[in-house]
This record gives C-alpha cells, structure tokens and sequence, in this order.
C-alpha cells in the first residue's frame, strides 16, 4: 500500500493514509451512475446542473469517493460558467495536477490526490483572489456543514 500526506481540516494537521485504489468495477459499485463517469471516467455534468452555487453556510467539500477534503466553502467563487469554481483547494496535499490533452485543448486537470477522482480543472482567472480557478465538477463532491465536520 502507498501512503500519502492528507491535511485534515477538522483537527487541522497532516494526516498519513494509504492511498485508496480500487478498480473501475469497484467504484461502479459504490457510486451512482453520474458520480462514477464524472470521477472515474473523467467526463463532465452539464453545466449549471449543481446547486452548490446556493450554499453559503460555512463547511467544506469532501470528495465523493473517499472523503478527503478539498475546498472551503469561503474559497467559493462564482465566475458564472455553470460549474462549482474555488479560488484555492485546502491544502496542496489534497489534489493533484496534471496535463490533460483531451478535446484538442491542453488544460491542467484537478485529481483527489487520495483516491485519483477526477474533480475538474483549474485555469488562470484574474477575477479570482489566488489567480486560480479550480473548476470542479459538482458531483464529484459532497457539502459538509461545518458543525458536522
């Protein structure tokens, strides 16, 4: 098993977990249909089919698959382009980057660095506090009220 470096928000320190790798057929089991061919598939839901646009309570997102925390709510922005968009993830520890050549395009795609689950993309934005957008796809995520971290 390979172990990685996690920060938790809710202690506030660095963790280190086994890194979670199951295999396609696994994750279909444990996932809903769009939640495994957004995070395992690397496709994309349709754009504005997310409402986390309508949460302003403060909490966190975790990934769908396993858990990991990847963005403040307060790292929420809205650019308007549909999709969740956070100007900074919660640690550097928890994603991952790497280049994405798919639709005649090079972007930079966004990975749970836990268990690989495709999140989305980050782009240079100039109305985002980081110069940052990390554009992630909303069903890759789950909303969690921050009295219940």
């Amino acid at each position: 098993m390979v172990s990685i470096q996690i920060h938790d928000d809710k202690q506030n320190k660095i963790l280190t977990l086994d890194k979670i790798e199951k295999s396609d057929k696994e994750w279909k089991k444990i996932l809903n249909k769009k939640e495994y061919a957004i995070t395992t598939k690397k496709e994309t839901e349709s754009p504005g089919s997310c409402t986390f646009d309508d949460i302003h309570d403060p909490g966190i997102f975790r990934c769908i698959r396993c858990n990991s925390d990847l963005f403040r709510n307060s790292a929420k922005f809205g650019p308007g382009n549909g999709w969740p968009c956070f100007f900074a993830p919660i640690s550097k520890l928890n994603i991952t980057a790497q280049l994405d050549r798919s639709f005649k395009t090079v972007r930079t795609e966004v990975l749970c660095a836990r268990c690989g689950s495709h999140l989305g993309h980050v782009f240079n934005d100039s109305q985002s506090p980081t110069g940052k957008r990390y554009c992630v796809n909303g069903f890759a995520l789950k909303f969690v009220l921050q009295g219940h971290l």
